[in-house]
Order: structure tokens, then C-alpha cells, then sequence
């Protein structure tokens, strides 16, 4: 039995010394070799960044091997112009989960690497560019480097997911917690129809904590530092263009109610809060026709770019409309900017019980919802 035990033990030390040794030997596969020779782009290549378009540069090198003859991962990795690589500014896997010998690099991530390389916008400076491969350890930095030479837009490398506005210039005071949120109209531009004071203001990424701000300095916009409003209160609409740092600010002048079937506006509303303009207790009577009574509509903006006045058209995405009933759905007064300022098109039609009776009409700017308007019937 004694011998039994024994010859079962060294049964068992071998066993475990034959495991470690195809241990040691599977790790050995990983050894992979450095890539030698990069093929594209060219050496001190200058590119314009344009990160608000898809524009890409496709970096592309010979392949490395593995010993195993398996795949190899790769990763493409950017440094300061004189940089060793051993803390790259920025690394990505490449095409194809990593597996491809290229990687597309849009302008926008360049942008990115750019800024984190400390190329300030509208600068222009180089990146030094390498590939690491590996089995995904033990990486192997490639025998070779090349430089991109990039030029920064205007724009923001990063580009804040929210925005709010926040001052003792704006409606809602200087409490971060009480900033009022943008609408973010397409990527990168965001607005708020809101009124100004006499005060301070700026913009911030985040209500809580300490966020980036951002001010605006003539028509850009730039990070840090506040704005100052002076003399009366006036209503605003202020777009944010992070991609090119830019600002447009319009004054709202007037909102009015444009009734199609006399060609002109039969009352104006007045601005409340919020983005919120109201009209209370207005007689809506249609208008007699030949066929019958018409009752179409759409609103008319007033507004200044700081020098010329001009009009804008808000109304219906439809060009034509049945009129609405109390099950219409919500969408039916969501309002869109027009180009047109035609008479009779894209205008809503009030609802058949509002003919002859007083009613409150809304427009309205919300930043988490659609445009609309909304007529109550007295």
C-alpha cells in the first residue's frame, strides 16, 4: 500500500512539472515580431483637420508575425513630435477589431490627439505616429515612426454632450443647479431661445460639480470666462457651433399670429419665460368664404442680427393640413423654421370649435422636446 502511495505521488509530480512545462511553452506562442516598414500616409504629411465632415487618413503597415501563425493584433499609437512612445498621447486598435494592418483615423479623433499633443486650435503642429503589435500581451513596438503634420480648426476637440446657461444675466440666476439647458439641434450646435438681463453669463457642460465654461468673445465662442449683458432686457435666440467655436445671437423682436385668408398678422405674442411666448383671450373668427370658412395660420418672427431686421416663418412640416380634432396627435403643432413666405403654405388650421370663440395660443422652445404651439379654446 506504501508503495502504492508513493508511485501514485510521483505519478502526480510529473504530471504537474509536464502541465508547467506546456504552460511555459504556450507562452512562449505569444512572441510576435515588431512591424518593419510602414507603407502609408507619407512621411510629414500635412492635413487640414476637418473633424465636422467624415474625412479620414488611413495609416497602413506591413504585417508582423506571429509564432504560433495565428493572427496578430494591432494598435496604432500617436506621440508628441518628440516622443519615445513609452507614454503615448493617445492609442486605438485598428480596422477590424485590430486585426487589420491599417487603421482609419477620422479628423475628428486626429483633432482630438491634436489637442491632447497640446496643438492649440487654429494651430498647426505634428504627431509622431507608431504601431504596436501583439497577441495581446507582450506588445512589440514597430522598427519605424513617421510624422503628420496637422492643422487645427477653430472648433473644440471635445464636444460637451450638454450645454446650459447659467449667470446672473439669464433667467434662471447664477445657481449652477438652476442653469437652463440647450437644445442640441445637430452635432456639435446647440440653441435656447431665452431673454438677457443686465448681469453676467456663460455656458457650462454640467450642472453640478465643477464644469468646463465656456464665454462668448464677438461671434466666438471660447472656453472659460463669462459674458457681461448690458442696458435692457431683450430676447435672444443664441446658437453654439462647438464644431468651428462660433455664435450667432438673433433678437426675437415679435412673435405674431400671420392669419393666411387677410394676409397679415392679427396679434403678436408676448414673450414670458423659458423660450414660452403666450397670446391670452384672442378672438379667432375664420374668415367667410365662397366655399366655405377658412382658418388657416402660421407665426411670424421679427427678428435682428444686431444691425438689419428681418422675418422668419415658423409652421407646419406639411404644406397643406385638414383642420386638427381633439384626438390629433402631438406632432400636429410641432413647429419647423420655413423658408417660404408664401400666403398659404405650411400653415396649420385651428380647430373647427375654435371659430368665433376667445383662445390662448403658446408657442414654445423647449430644449428636451419639439418645437410646438399649442391653441386652448375658452
Amino acid at each position: 500500500m506504501k508503495k502504492l502511495i508513493l508511485q501514485f505521488i510521483s505519478l502526480s509530480l510529473l504530471l504537474l512539472a509536464f502541465m508547467g512545462c506546456n504552460k511555459d511553452k504556450n507562452l512562449d506562442h505569444t512572441a510576435v515580431t515588431a512591424v518593419k516598414q510602414i507603407f502609408t500616409p507619407q512621411d510629414n504629411l500635412f492635413v487640414k483637420l476637418q473633424p465636422a465632415t467624415s474625412a479620414s487618413v488611413v495609416f497602413e503597415w506591413e504585417q508582423a508575425k506571429a509564432e504560433d501563425g495565428g493572427l496578430v493584433l494591432y494598435e496604432i499609437a500617436f506621440d508628441k513630435e518628440g516622443g519615445d512612445f513609452s507614454a503615448p498621447v493617445y492609442k486605438m486598435v485598428t480596422d477590424n477589431g485590430g486585426v487589420f494592418n491599417k487603421a482609419t483615423v477620422t479628423h475628428k479623433t486626429l483633432n482630438m490627439v491634436a489637442n491632447l499633443a497640446g496643438i492649440p486650435s487654429l494651430g498647426t503642429g505634428k504627431l509622431k505616429w507608431t504601431v504596436f503589435s501583439s497577441k495581446g500581451i507582450n506588445e512589440v513596438k514597430a522598427a519605424a515612426s513617421r510624422i503628420v503634420e496637422v492643422q487645427r480648426p477653430a472648433g473644440f476637440a471635445t464636444i460637451p454632450a450638454d450645454v446650459f446657461l447659467t449667470g446672473t444675466a439669464t433667467e434662471a440666476g447664477g445657481t449652477l443647479a438652476s442653469a437652463a439647458q440647450l437644445k442640441q439641434v445637430s452635432n456639435g450646435v446647440f440653441e435656447i431661445y431665452t431673454s438677457l438681463k443686465a448681469g453676467t453669463y456663460s455656458f457650462v457642460d454640467r450642472k453640478a460639480g465643477t464644469p468646463v465654461s465656456y464665454s462668448i468673445s464677438g461671434s466666438d465662442l471660447k472656453e472659460g470666462g463669462t459674458t457681461t449683458v448690458t442696458g435692457a432686457t431683450k430676447v435672444f435666440r443664441m446658437s453654439l457651433d462647438f464644431n468651428n467655436a462660433s455664435v450667432t445671437m438673433t433678437e426675437i423682436k415679435e412673435v405674431g399670429l400671420w392669419f393666411a385668408p387677410n394676409n397679415t398678422i392679427s396679434f403678436n405674442l408676448n414673450y414670458t419665460a423659458g423660450g414660452v411666448w403666450k397670446a391670452e383671450s384672442q378672438a379667432i373668427v375664420f374668415k367667410q368664404e365662397s366655399w366655405g370658412r377658412d382658418e388657416r395660420y402660421k407665426f411670424r418672427f421679427k427678428v435682428s442680427d444686431g444691425t438689419t431686421d428681418s422675418f422668419e416663418w415658423m409652421g407646419s412640416v406639411n404644406n397643406d393640413n385638414q383642420r386638427p380634432t381633439t384626438s390629433s396627435p402631438a406632432s400636429y403643432w410641432y413647429l419647423i423654421k420655413i423658408a417660404s413666405n408664401d400666403q398659404w403654405n405650411y400653415c396649420y388650421k385651428f380647430q373647427t370649435e375654435a371659430d368665433n370663440k376667445n383662445c390662448d395660443i403658446l408657442v414654445s422652445f423647449p430644449a428636451g422636446a419639439p418645437y410646438t404651439h399649442q391653441v386652448v379654446i375658452k
